[in-house]
């Protein structure tokens, strides 16, 4: 290709890229058409799936019920609009760098790199605190006499990249029958929990009279909305992911915009059905602050009882789910950035069952060591809630940014609404992030700090070494010709 960014036509201020040794991308393959739309559905909502059996219910503290409530809908409508925006661009261009490929495109090497760190934040950092929350739920069934601790976070670690790294395939069907079980029991426990709700339990936190605009709705004011953002994200967090999945997908620009919207679709009711039924069997102030809320509405009668202990095993395998996928998911975007070249490239070598193996191990190797001398689950989610609106909020631009500077770009799909839907997405994720720090000033200052180190490292040392045949740089590299030889 005559017009790449490695020739000598470049302009000088931009960095050289490098083809790496013969064979390069030959020794970074992945295994194509390993997922259908059916598995790719599973894997958006195995993503998300832990986040209906517990953590949303802390927003209660934030918000209240009509706090939360609202922010769960802003927050849900947050996701729409980028989910629909996000599969415009996987269309597009169907590669493993996901939110980093749409934004390289869009808004060149910082803002690709940008993206992906902050994805990377997220994924990195979710598996490390869900491992937390399965120790402890291990420890609370009792199952083999077991106590949370290291021992069993290292097993979650070894056991489920263990099977990361026999095939995509079997790790992705894996995940859809964990999936399958946590959401049926999710069903379950909405059809036992509804016939004990009662609307007076939803607003009996409360009111606070300091609090400006409060109510018995609102028990901590218009403000509690905003704070109850982070909480209403754990709803849908980690759906993003589905378009990391492209490059071992069969047929990716029909496929997943699919998979997408209807893993989305199975999320939002998911959604409404946990947060009604948990919060009027159980009532707001005792969910506000429950470790296991849905067991936690349930406790009463024997027949109670008996639902509690069932959905306290699902909520088991709704932690495997998500901790399994949110794996999967670091190991594809840091292989993409490896691959490239914004980290280093030995990151990205994939074994002959066509795994990326370092990227599974080295951020398993991080995650575990984190859970272990940490043991701080809840601020470990917080910074990747806040790496993760941070990503939000570049790939909803990107996809603003292309609709304007490359309306006749070919489109697979096209994103209900447009621009408009993306700008939707785009103002909700800015203001989720600085809703981040209403909750947890700690968290987003470790966040910036360790985004700070990455942008240093990117730019004295990786943005002169790229790789430019890699897919996501050569797409932008096109795009970059295109444009010239049209000013011409």
């Amino acid at each position: 290709m005559a017009d790449r960014t490695d020739t000598p036509s470049a302009p000088p201020d931009r960095p050289a890229p490098s083809d790496g040794a013969p064979g390069y991308l030959e020794k970074r393959t992945l295994r194509r058409g390993s997922a259908g739309p059916l598995l790719l559905t599973g894997l958006g909502v195995a993503y998300v799936v832990s986040g209906d059996f517990s953590g949303w219910n802390f927003g209660l503290a934030q918000g209240g019920f009509g706090g939360l409530a609202v922010a769960a809908a802003l927050m849900g409508l947050m996701y729409t609009c980028m989910v629909f925006a996000l599969a415009e661009l996987a269309a597009i261009l169907p590669t493993a760098g996901g939110g980093y490929g749409f934004a390289r495109r869009a808004l060149g090497p910082w803002g690709g790199f940008l993206t992906g760190t902050a994805i990377l934040i997220e994924y990195v950092l979710a598996p490390a605190a869900i491992s937390l929350f399965i120790g402890d739920y291990v420890e609370s069934l009792h199952l083999f006499g077991l106590t949370s601790g290291w021992p069993v976070y290292l097993a979650c670690f070894v056991i489920f990249i263990g099977i990361h790294l026999w095939g995509v395939g079997e790790a992705l069907r894996f995940s859809f029958v964990v999936t399958g079980v946590a959401v049926a029991a999710l069903v379950v426990f909405a059809a036992g929990a509804f016939t004990e709700f009662d609307a007076g339990r939803l607003n009996d936190i409360p009111a606070d009279p300091g609090a400006f605009g409060s109510s018995s709705w609102l028990p901590f004011g218009l403000l509690g909305i905003w704070a109850a953002f982070p909480f209403g994200m754990w709803f849908f967090l980690g759906v993003e992911g589905v378009p990391l999945a492209a490059e071992e997908t069969r047929d990716p620009a029909r496929t997943l915009p699919k998979a997408m919207a209807t893993s989305m679709g199975i999320l939002l009711v998911l959604a409404l059905l946990t947060f009604l039924a948990a919060t009027g069997a159980g009532g707001a102030e005792a969910m506000k602050d429950a470790g296991n809320p849905l067991v936690a509405a349930l406790e009463g009668d024997g027949q109670g009882r008996v639902l509690a202990r069932i959905v306290n095993y699902a909520g088991l395998a709704g932690l495997v789910a998500s901790f399994f996928s949110l794996i999967y998911a670091g190991s594809r975007q840091l292989f993409a950035l490896s691959r490239a070249g914004y980290l280093p490239r030995f990151l990205s070598l994939t074994s002959r069952r066509k795994a990326p193996w370092l990227g599974l191990l080295v951020p398993g190797a991080l995650g575990f060591t984190l859970a272990a001398v940490t043991g701080d689950g809840a601020r470990m989610l917080n910074v990747a809630v806040f790496g993760a609106t941070i990503s939000y909020a570049l790939m909803s631009l990107s996809h603003i940014v292309l609709r304007r500077r490359e309306p006749g770009l070919a489109r697979p799909y096209r994103t209900p609404g447009g621009v408009l839907t993306s700008a939707v997405a785009f103002v909700l994720a800015c203001a989720a992030l600085v809703a981040t720090f209403l909750v947890d000033v700690t968290a987003a200052v470790i966040a910036l700090g360790v985004y700070a180190v990455a942008a240093a490292y990117f730019a004295l040392y990786s943005r002169h070494r790229l790789v430019a045949s890699a897919p996501e740089e050569e797409f932008a590299a096109l795009a970059a010709a295109e444009a010239e030889l049209a000013r011409e």
